[in-house]
């Protein structure tokens, strides 16, 4: 992509209403525009960094066994009735009538659609177990939207929604997608830490929020120090054999948000050099409910001696949308967003440091076209600003790799690369440089 054509408005200044580094940088690498309160239009940048989650979010899913589907934003107000949730869901649902004065409502979760469709279609056990996820956006009407992305009214998210025969059966769902959003997190360069959660309007009793440490949180989170450093299961992790061992190795170390802290257990578990008491950004949630929906819905199938059983459920969240926040949250310095290659909108962007000189723009044409064969993804500054100003942009937007192309370093055949992540730089020869930067 060539800048000269992207659209890409950058702003100089910090915009006054933006409380924390994610908006503020949001709002100044031009990734997204606010249209009304807790309301974002994305633009074409942060739009690619967000359809690159949601890639990373489908291929964990996907490995884990869930399939994906999609369902509508809109959803009737009597299925919200049937599971007793419609009046006690509260003020932040919003709530619709057509010109047929059908009730409605923007779906801030899926829970009743999705039993809906499974109980017309599921009738025996033996099409057990099953995952359904989609990705889609929401809305929930807070009170004090703030923060950009971070505390958003309408935001993209994906959920998955697991049926299973029994409890132990849903308890083998559940570790599918506490292991799953371990690999997610980390392919995005992000430590998200599972701790103990309320359920919340979800309902149930076990839960676990996926929070990343970040004083900027919205919850107060206790864990143990250890916690830092386990280690994720790589992408040959067996699915369908037993996970427990894995769990059980990220549970037993003390971790919870102050919903459910339990200050007696933390001081006698935890040794006190090892106490973290902070704040996180929860970035993704678990819950196992039971029979809760399948009860009032009458969800049922055929168990294997013949008598309808209640099926149980969980819920499984990731917001999408909120991870963009999260990661700049994690991941900036003072001069702008410092991007895991993984979700970055770009892979390399070349910098024209003298547009219009014929050396500097033979070169970077070419480097630009050898990129683009080998599938890499470029931002070409093609445009005629300064070098100062070109670099300023380049660290402002935060793609993992800037290419300096200037006549001095041309003179001896030599290109400079600087990695965003840490400012190391080094010359290389124009004709390695497609083969350096090449994943």
């Amino acid at each position: 992509m060539r800048l000269s054509r992207y659209f890409l408005p950058i702003l100089k200044e910090n915009p006054k209403e933006a409380e924390i580094v994610s908006h503020r940088l949001m709002l100044r690498a031009g990734m997204l525009r606010q249209e009304a309160a807790g309301i974002y239009a994305w633009l074409p940048l942060g739009h690619r960094v967000l359809k690159k989650i949601e890639q990373i979010v489908r291929e964990e899913q996907n490995r884990a066994g869930a399939i994906e589907l999609l369902m509508p934003t809109l959803q009737l107000a009597d299925l919200w009735r049937e599971s007793g949730r419609y009046d006690a869901y509260g003020p932040e649902m919003l709530r619709i009538a057509d010109r047929h004065k059908r009730e409605l409502l923007y779906g801030p979760t899926n829970e009743e659609m999705i039993t809906e469709i499974f109980r017309a279609y599921v009738k025996s056990y033996k099409s057990l177990p099953l995952n359904l996820y989609h990705i889609q956006w929401k809305f929930r009407d807070e009170q004090r939207p703030r923060f950009g992305v971070m505390r958003g009214r309408e935001f993209l998210m994906k959920d998955a929604y697991s049926f299973d025969v029994d409890e132990a059966a849903a308890r083998k769902s559940y570790n599918k997608m506490f292991v799953a959003y371990l690999r997610t997190f980390a392919r995005m360069g992000l430590k998200a830490i599972p701790m103990r959660a309320e359920t919340g309007p979800i309902g149930g009793d076990l839960s676990h929020e996926f929070i990343v440490l970040a004083e900027t949180g919205e919850s107060g989170v206790y864990c143990d120090k250890d916690v830092l450093n386990l280690p994720v299961p790589d992408q040959n992790v067996d699915y369908d054999g037993d996970l427990t061992p894995i769990i059980k190795q990220w549970t037993s170390v003390y971790a919870a948000t102050e919903d459910v802290h339990e200050a007696a257990r933390y001081e006698s578990e935890v040794p006190e050099a090892n106490r973290l008491q902070t704040r996180g950004i929860e970035v993704g949630q678990i819950f196992y409910f039971g029979t809760k929906y399948s009860d009032s819905m009458k969800a049922n199938v055929a168990g294997p001696d013949g008598t309808d059983t209640p099926i149980h459920g969980g819920s499984y969240g990731v917001g999408v949308s909120r991870l963009v926040g999260a990661i700049i949250e994690a991941c900036h310095d003072d001069n702008g967003i410092i991007w895991p290659e993984e979700v970055a909108p770009f892979r390399v962007t070349i910098l024209n440091l003298k547009q219009g000189d014929a050396a500097t723009d033979a070169a970077c044409e070419q480097l630009y076209k050898e990129l683009t064969a080998k599938g890499v993804d470029v931002l070409y500054d093609d445009t005629d600003q300064r070098a100062g100003a070109k670099f300023a942009t380049a660290d402002l937007i935060g793609i993992p790799w800037q290419v300096h192309v200037g006549p001095r370093g041309l003179a001896e055949g030599k290109i400079e690369l600087k990695r965003r992540s840490d400012g190391s730089k080094e010359s290389v020869a124009l004709a390695e440089a497609a083969a350096r930067l090449a994943p």
